[in-house]
């Protein structure tokens, strides 16, 4: 999921949030909504590891997201951004000192190595580490003990827990970036769909949902795919390849008929479903009835548990880094009506979602 400056800086531009529904929509979903562990248990150890997606599922995540983008060789790699240098220790590896480069990727600026200018094989080498270490110094502690996993890696390890377990754990994998990587010769669609067909996950009841912040990508994937489809949306912006395009007007009613149109389901950022109001949660906006009226899923991005992430009305304690009141966001999220949601902290969303919504 896109996060951290831009989406904290957006939480209060309430102008960009569908109509207030009042009093507080409090619907339940016809069945348990969807526990999604993003980028894995990422709250407690370093995110998109197979040992982050191991503890989510020991937590109670249905679905494991993971951020798919290709190697040079063009393998699908688990990494929330194809810059790697916040992610793993590449920058301590003095044989990838000259892959160190500037790059415009839809349309910023961006400065580190890029997994597209590495095989598979030499990514192999490099070891995961926890990206927000000041927020999180626990995960840090698991700094370097993984790789970087492949897709396939991770849905291997879903596929082995599903059969433990006896119960379906799925994928959530999003397409970064895909007409960035398209116009480099790397487009994910066929690589994502050889792999989804690949695993018999090529149905419209795979236990996968594929999303995208891009309109086009997921326009063409559903020519290919039978596999569901969700478009993310957040509160500022718009799509990279549609500049002309804004996510506000993708959440009207208008804009939520048009994307039910290529889609089976909407990823709102938080806001969009709770706005932030006068520093705490306002009443629920209309946007999960209005997706629903046109058939869509709705699974809001991403709850976190520290202060850095909460509104002011919810944080306690002095430091960033500090728990804050998790549990009313959760909770009212999860009374919304939405039918998932992700969180980097599997273990206290489920907790709440249980407790509302026993087996």
């Amino acid at each position: 999921m896109q996060l951290t400056r831009r989406a904290l800086a957006a939480i209060p531009a309430l102008a960009a949030l569908p109509a207030l529904a009042e009093p507080r929509a409090r619907k339940r979903p016809p069945s348990r909504p969807l526990a999604i562990a993003h980028r894995g248990a990422s709250g407690e150890r370093p995110e998109h590891t197979l040992m982050g997606y191991r503890l989510a599922i020991a937590e109670g995540a249905d679905f494991i997201e993971p951020d798919l983008v290709p190697t040079k060789d063009g393998h699908l790699v688990v990494r929330h951004e194809n810059e790697i240098g916040g992610t793993t220790d590449v920058a301590r590896h003095p044989e990838f000192a000259s892959r160190k480069t500037t790059k415009l990727i839809d349309g910023q600026k961006i400065e580190g190595w890029f997994t597209e200018d590495f095989t598979l094989a030499e990514l192999k080498t490099l070891r995961a580490r926890e990206r927000l270490p000041q927020l999180r110094p626990e995960s840090a502690k698991f700094d370097g003990l993984e790789p970087i996993p492949t897709y396939q890696e991770m849905l291997d390890l879903a596929k082995a827990e599903s059969r433990r377990l006896g119960r379906p754990i799925g994928t959530y994998p999003e397409m970064k970036h895909p007409t960035y990587f398209a116009a480099i010769g790397l487009p994910l669609e066929h690589r994502l769909l050889d792999t989804l067909k690949k695993n018999d996950l090529n149905s419209r009841t795979a236990p996968v949902f594929v999303q995208c912040f891009e309109v086009g990508a997921l326009k063409t994937f559903r020519q290919l795919s039978k596999a569901p489809l969700v478009q993310l949306v957040s509160v500022a912006g718009g799509p990279a390849d549609l500049p002309g395009v804004s996510y506000k007007e993708m959440v009207t009613a208008e804009g939520v008929k048009r994307i039910a149109a290529y889609a089976d389901g909407l990823g709102p950022e938080t806001p969009l479903v709770i706005p932030v109001v006068d520093g705490g949660l306002g009443p629920a906006t209309s946007l999960v009835t209005d997706a629903h009226a046109h058939g869509l899923k709705v699974h809001p991005w991403t709850v976190r548990a520290e202060n850095a992430f909460l509104p002011p009305k919810l944080r306690r304690g002095t430091s960033p880094a500090d728990h804050g009141d998790v549990d009313a966001l959760y909770e009212a999220l999860w009374m919304s009506g939405i039918d998932g949601l992700f969180s980097d902290f599997t273990g206290l969303s489920v907790a709440v979602r249980n407790r509302l919504f026993p087996a």
